[in-house]
């Protein structure tokens, strides 16, 4: 059906069925701007320097030339690892973004050099795997294996969790362009997907073992409208806990199938458990295939998963996983500090997973989370300057244990395993299509920062401007401008912080929940401002010019954690905004671990713009104690850090 369908038919349809959905709807990036401060800063950042250091790497380290061996267009042997494929899609859909924030003919022209490598590369029936096409059928080495036959190794084979990120790239770049170059490869694999797998006599049975794919196809289906692609979604997840594929793996390298996710069938599953990032794509496709097609049993095991992630398993940071060994969740309370795993793409995946569950229920705990590890867990994953990274995020360092994957102590420009600057190169363009959503007639507003967002409402267009120097202050200026005056609902997410919350659940918390109202006024009159389950809901009549203003009061605040996370107990951290901050032994006369905290200490905010990008500084006003956000620690060389503060 797709292949034949014209773009303007495509597009149509797309549309068409985000309006049949109903529930809530993101506004599309295309349709937001950032025009100045803390985002505008990264998007470009993104655009200038992050997604071109890793389109370099890809090339520097022969991710390219798989594609171009594979399809016979130049001679050689297969480079790297065989999840090597993924990081080449997820820098292809970082671009895309870049090309929807900002056209760019070069740009443009490059990724479609990249797609003909892609075509080449597949086989004819839509299989797509570099490794296989080049080395054939084999079982070799761990980083070589490609299983004897196809998908015969898929809990070590990336052939699923690979593809998944070229249906990912796919989407984003025909939302950027309106080709359907690589829409049409993505579309191709997916179709020998739909034939090869599934329950149909004939078919093979496979449980991915890397999860992407399930998310990947939902959405694919979005923009094709083919329902054999959440068929597929829905099999991969329902065949959990019942799949025999997992043998080889298994004895060879000693993991259990919960390091899968493949213990027991998914409605059955209730703790986060396994590799972080893995567990976490699969619960960002169950969220997102809720939205479509709701199951009470697997809502209601999604739920307990979030609930346990979220209330037992979560650092102040809003990382995920703090085992090294699997990198992967642990017992509930366990989460240490100086050895902290907390990998960058366990913070993405993090964010993934609680915006989906946001777009499923609405709630505003979702956003709460979401917005604690953009500023901290993922900033912290990436160097100031957009082309270093982290692939483990510690909590506290002595400066010289260079952790595990030489990224502890150390910012590194690439891995050999290289998921981390992948991923942030495709998220940190993306972020504008998380500020802003709809849900029937209501517009939402979930996240802070300059931008204009035209966003299409039942009754009218409505242009949005935000002008803010948040994170580093309170005050937020919106003006609404609709094509034509009416009613319609305006939310507005009230951050947890900013009622005296530190994060949903009671894992963290403030010593002083204490929190004062929130200071609105509308087109200059002061108003009530009345939050309900989150959200600072205005109904009126709202014309073009009407501008609201909000003060979101921002001490500075002291974080404890509960008394189960044993590594914490009589320690204090400290937070301003959304934004944690840590101490570094650069400012501190070169320690940070044995800094202690007075019950009395006080620090005063100041903004340094020539300091680490621009950040706000916290200074002791009793001591001489200088605080740096936790995002920007590790950017000018090895030293101490911490986080958590003993108690004087």
């Amino acid at each position: 059906m797709t292949k034949s369908l014209p773009i303007f038919i495509l597009v149509f349809f797309s549309h068409f069925l985000v309006a049949q959905t109903g529930g809530i709807q993101p506004v599309p990036l295309k349709n937001v701007k950032t025009t100045q401060g803390f985002w505008h800063d990264r998007v470009e950042l993104a655009r200038a320097v992050t997604v071109p250091h890793a389109l370099h790497q890809c090339e520097e380290s022969g991710r390219f030339d798989n594609f171009a061996v594979a399809g016979g267009l130049k001679k050689g042997t297969f480079n790297g690892a065989r999840f090597n494929d993924s990081d080449v899609f997820k820098v292809v859909e970082g671009a895309s973004y870049v090309l929807q924030n900002q056209y760019d003919p070069k740009l443009d022209h490059y990724l479609d050099s990249l797609i003909t490598l892609f075509a080449a590369a597949q086989e004819p029936d839509g299989y797509l795997y570099t490794i296989r096409t080049i080395n054939k059928d084999t079982t070799g080495s761990y980083d070589w294996i490609a299983g004897p036959y196809r998908y015969s190794f898929e809990n070590g084979s990336h052939e699923l969790y690979n593809v998944g990120h070229l249906y990912e790239a796919a989407v984003a770049h025909y939302e950027a362009t309106g080709k359907k170059t690589l829409l049409n490869v993505a579309i191709k694999n997916a179709d020998h997907l739909v034939k090869t797998i599934g329950p149909k006599p004939g078919q093979m049975v496979v449980v991915p073992g890397h999860e992407e794919t399930e998310l990947a196809l939902i959405r694919l289906y979005r923009v094709t409208g083919k329902k054999e692609y959440l068929d597929l979604s829905k099999f991969f997840i329902d065949m959990r806990g019942r799949s025999d594929k997992r043998t080889l793996f298994l004895d060879e390298h000693k993991l259990g199938p919960s390091y899968f996710q493949d213990q027991v069938p998914f409605v059955r599953q209730r703790e986060a458990v396994g590799h972080a990032v893995r567990a976490q794509y699969l619960y960002t496709g169950v969220a997102d295939l809720l939205t479509l097609r709701p199951d009470p049993k697997d809502q209601a095991a999604v739920n307990a998963i979030w609930d346990d992630a979220t209330y037992q398993k979560q650092y102040v940071t809003g990382g995920m996983g703090a085992r090294e060994d699997g990198e992967a969740f642990d017992k509930p309370y366990i989460l240490p500090n100086d050895n902290a795993y907390a990998e960058t793409c366990a913070a993405i995946a993090n964010m993934f997973w609680n915006h989906k569950m946001y777009l499923l229920t609405g709630e505003a705990k979702y956003m709460d989370v979401f917005e604690r590890v953009l500023y901290n867990g993922f900033l912290g994953g990436m160097g100031v300057k957009g082309n270093t990274f982290f692939y483990v995020n510690p909590m506290a360092s002595d400066g010289k244990n260079d952790f595990n994957k030489g990224s502890g102590a150390v910012r590194h420009e690439w891995f050999g395993t290289a998921c981390c600057p992948t991923n942030v190169s495709r998220f940190l363009p993306s972020m504008p299509a998380y500020m802003y959503a709809t849900q029937g007639n209501a517009l939402v507003i979930n996240l802070f920062g300059d931008t204009k967002a035209n966003i299409t409402l039942p009754n009218t267009p409505v242009q949005v401007t935000q002008q803010t120097q948040y994170p580093w202050q309170g005050n937020i200026r919106i003006q609404v401008d609709p094509e034509k005056s009416g009613v319609f609902p305006l939310h507005i997410r009230i951050p947890g912080w900013a009622n005296g919350q530190a994060i949903p659940g009671d894992l963290y918390s403030y010593e002083d929940k204490l929190a004062k109202p929130i200071d609105l006024t509308i087109n200059g009159k002061k108003s009530e401002a009345t939050i309900e389950n989150g959200y600072l809901k205005l109904n009126r009549t709202w014309k073009k010019g009407d501008v609201i203003e909000l003060v979101l009061d921002m001490p500075v605040r002291r974080v404890i954690a509960n008394d189960k996370l044993k590594g914490n107990q009589g320690k204090v951290a400290i937070e301003r905004g959304p934004v944690l901050y840590c101490a570094e032994g650069h400012d501190n006369g070169g320690k940070a671990l044995a800094i202690k905290m007075s019950g009395t200490q006080e620090f005063a905010p100041t903004y340094q713009k020539e300091m680490l990008g621009g950040i706000n500084v916290l200074k002791s006003k009793e001591q001489n104690i200088t605080l740096i956000p936790y995002y920007a620690w590790a950017n000018r060389g090895a030293n101490e850090m911490t986080i958590w503060f003993g108690k004087e």
